[in-house]
């Protein structure tokens, strides 16, 4: 059964890494691909191999303790970064690839222009963190990096993408390569780029009291701001925000409920009887009031869960998007 299991997501990394090569993200002898096979051992592709090639044997199983590779072919110079991964988080799988559009973008930039809906809504805020040697040997802040986002830019070097299955990684790390390409495609028609929208939603935000996280002084702080907020207000009765949204700390009793009308919140509910119920672990939570995590990113990516449908309330993306931006402002113990 286990050998069957095995051979069956071998195919699979096969697969994937061709698709890696097709798409020119992953060239020659660059780039590796690992999945859980189970609590125990991964699988991931060996050393010197090239993705757009591989075959059953360059695959390698790996025990998550010990390291030790089941045969003679050693595995990635990148185990001890996938390893860790899987060590962190729940994630099933890990693709570690060199994009050149985004390796030379980020050569220039250490921060993503997000010129579509799209981008901001499953990309968000991309994570760029520093590389000085061709293999990581700083693993532990590529994983504190993705704490906050699926998707992280190694400079000068690649990205890395984990996700439950092959398909979701391999479309965030597609989206954020068509990403670049848009941004480099605009900077060659208008050089001084400017999103007067992302401009009003970075502002600064003054600060204020601390508050221990998802108490109900902390929340209300949030409700406070949110209705003394102009742009929110004016983007509320401009796009009739009238709804019910839930927030839920998993694990806990403790859920509050903002109802919205034209963009106010009228009333505070202390529970989750919503038709939209945002909900997440502490830890998750704790990244979003820090200003780490997008909550819209965090639904799409898995990190946060949602009840209702997410096409309904992108309607309200921007006054919601200022929404979260505030939470930031409210500081938390």
């Amino acid at each position: 059964m286990i050998f069957c299991k095995e051979r069956a997501l071998k195919k699979e990394m096969i697969k994937v890494g061709a698709r890696l090569y097709q798409a020119g993200l992953s060239v020659a002898k660059s780039g590796n691909i690992s999945a859980r096979l189970n609590s125990e051992n991964i699988l991931i592709t060996g050393t010197g191999t090239s993705l757009g090639n591989l075959r059953y044997r360059d695959i390698v199983k790996v025990n998550l303790n010990s390291l030790k590779p089941c045969g003679p072919v050693q595995p990635s110079s990148e185990l001890p970064l996938h390893a860790l991964v899987y060590k962190n988080f729940n994630a099933r799988v890990v693709i570690h690839c060199h994009p050149p559009l985004i390796n030379g973008y980020f050569a220039v930039t250490s921060e993503l222009k997000a010129l579509t809906f799209e981008t901001k809504f499953y990309l968000g805020n991309v994570p760029v963190v520093e590389q000085e040697t061709p293999t990581v040997t700083r693993p532990e802040s590529v994983i504190e990096a993705l704490k906050t986002n699926s998707l992280v830019v190694l400079k000068n070097h690649g990205t890395v993408a984990i996700a439950d299955k092959f398909s979701d990684a391999l479309n965030i790390t597609e989206a954020l390569e068509e990403a670049v390409r848009t941004a480099a495609v605009a900077k060659i028609f208008k050089q001084d780029i400017l999103d007067e929208l992302d401009k009003s939603i970075k502002q600064d935000l003054s600060a204020h009291a601390v508050f221990p996280m998802f108490s109900k002084e902390h929340i209300q702080a949030i409700v406070d701001l949110v209705n003394k907020d102009e742009f929110i207000a004016q983007k509320g009765k401009e796009l009739d925000l009238t709804v019910k949204l839930a927030i839920k700390l998993d694990g806990t009793d403790k859920a509050y409920t903002f109802n919205f009308e034209k963009g106010k919140i009228i009333k505070l509910e202390f529970d989750a009887d919503a038709p939209f119920v945002i909900s997440a672990p502490a830890g998750a939570w704790e990244q979003v009031f820090l200003g780490k995590l997008d909550s819209f990113v965090a639904v799409t990516q898995g990190k946060m869960k949602l009840k209702g449908q997410l096409g309904q309330l992108s309607k309200w993306y921007v006054p919601f998007t200022r929404l979260f931006a505030l939470f930031k402002a409210v500081r938390i113990k």
